[in-house]
C-alpha cells in the first residue's frame, strides 16, 4: 500500500475504478477516509482539488437528466423554503455559538456551512469575514465529518420514516451540508429523490453570495464572495436536454456518468481526511455544529413528514 502515497495519480486511478465498480457514494467515502486515515495522503492538496472539480463536473452532468422547466419550477418553488431554512439556521447557529462560547468567526463559518452548502459556503464566507486559516480548517474538518455521517445515515432514516422520493430529496437538500453528500444520499435513495435533492440543493447554494456579503457587512469586511459557475453549467445542461429531445439517450447516458462519478468524488473527499483534522474538530466547535445540524435535520424532517413543507418534481 505504500505506493499509493506517491503522488496523486494512484488516488485518481482508484477513484475512477471505484466509480466503475459501484454507484454507491457512501462506499467511495468510506474507502477514501479509511485509506486517508491509515495510509496517509501526501498528495492531499492535489486530490482535494481534483475532488472539487470532479464534483462540479458531476453536478453539470446531472443537469442532463432534467428538463429546464422542471429545474426552474422546483427552483422557484423552493426559493422561499430555502430562504426561511437558511435564515433560521443562521439564527440558531448564532445562538448556539454564543451559548457555547465559540469564537465569532468560527461560529459564523459553521453556521454558514450548515445553512448553505458546507465547504463551498465556508470557502466563500471565510475571506469575506477575514477568518483565520485555523478557523477555516476547523470549520472544514467539522463539516466534513458531519457530511460523512449524513451520507451514511440519511437513506436508512428516510426508509424508517417511510419518506417518499420527493420527501427524502427535499429533506436531504435542506438538512445535509455539502452538495456532494446531498447528491450522494439522493442517488442512494432513488432517481426521483436525486433529481429533487440536486435542484433544491443548488437553489440553496445560490444564497452563498448574498449571505457572504451580509456576513462581510456584519464583520465590517470587504466581501470576496464568488459566483459558483458550475450552477450555470447545471442549468445549461438541463436547457440543452430540453432543446434537443431527439438526443435523449445521449443525455441520459451523461446523467448516469455524472451519478457514477459521485463515487469517485466522495472517495477523493474521504482521502483528504487526516488524524489532524479529527483533532481540530474536537471540543466546543464540534458540539456546536453537531447540535445545530441535529436541530435542522429534526425540525425539517418533522415539517416534511407532517406535510407542512411540501415540494415535488
Amino acid at each position: 500500500m505504500g505506493n499509493i502515497t506517491r503522488g496523486p495519480f494512484p488516488w485518481l486511478v482508484l477513484a475512477f475504478m471505484l466509480s466503475a465498480a459501484t454507484s454507491s457514494p457512501a462506499t467511495g467515502l468510506c474507502i477514501g477516509a479509511l485509506l486517508g486515515l491509515t495510509v496517509g495522503n501526501p498528495a492531499r492538496a492535489y486530490t482535494s482539488r481534483a475532488g472539487k472539480y470532479l464534483l462540479q463536473g458531476s453536478v453539470v452532468l446531472l443537469g442532463f437528466g432534467l428538463q429546464i422547466g422542471v429545474v426552474l419550477k422546483v427552483g422557484s418553488e423552493s426559493l422561499g423554503i430555502t430562504a426561511v431554512s437558511i435564515g433560521c439556521t443562521l439564527a440558531l447557529g448564532w445562538a448556539l455559538g454564543k451559548a457555547l462560547k465559540v469564537d465569532r468567526d468560527l461560529s459564523t463559518l459553521l453556521s454558514g456551512g450548515t445553512a448553505i452548502c458546507g465547504g463551498s459556503a465556508i470557502a466563500a464566507i471565510a475571506p469575506a469575514i477575514g477568518a483565520s486559516g485555523a478557523d477555516t480548517a476547523v470549520a472544514m474538518a467539522v463539516v466534513f465529518l458531519l457530511n460523512g455521517v449524513a451520507l451514511v445515515i440519511f437513506p436508512p432514516i428516510g426508509h424508517f420514516f417511510g419518506l417518499t422520493q420527493d420527501q427524502f430529496g427535499l429533506w436531504a437538500a435542506l438538512a445535509i451540508h455539502d452538495t456532494s453528500s446531498v447528491v450522494g444520499a439522493g442517488a442512494a435513495y432513488g432517481m426521483a429523490a436525486l433529481a429533487l435533492a440536486t435542484t433544491v440543493k443548488l437553489t440553496r447554494a445560490l444564497w452563498i453570495v448574498p449571505v457572504s456579503f451580509a456576513a462581510a457587512r456584519l464583520h465590517r469586511r470587504n466581501s470576496k464572495a464568488r459566483i459558483q459557475w458550475f450552477l450555470v453549467g447545471f442549468l445549461a445542461a438541463a436547457l440543452i436536454r430540453t432543446l434537443l429531445p431527439q438526443a435523449d439517450p445521449a443525455w441520459t447516458t451523461l446523467a448516469s456518468v455524472g451519478k457514477r462519478l459521485m463515487t469517485a468524488t466522495l472517495f477523493l473527499v474521504g482521502a483528504g481526511l487526516t488524524l489532524e483534522d479529527l483533532r481540530k474538530a474536537g471540543g466546543r466547535p464540534l458540539i456546536c455544529a453537531l447540535s445545530l445540524w441535529m436541530l435542522v435535520a429534526s425540525i425539517s424532517l418533522g415539517l416534511i413528514k407532517s406535510g407542512l413543507v411540501d415540494l415535488s418534481i
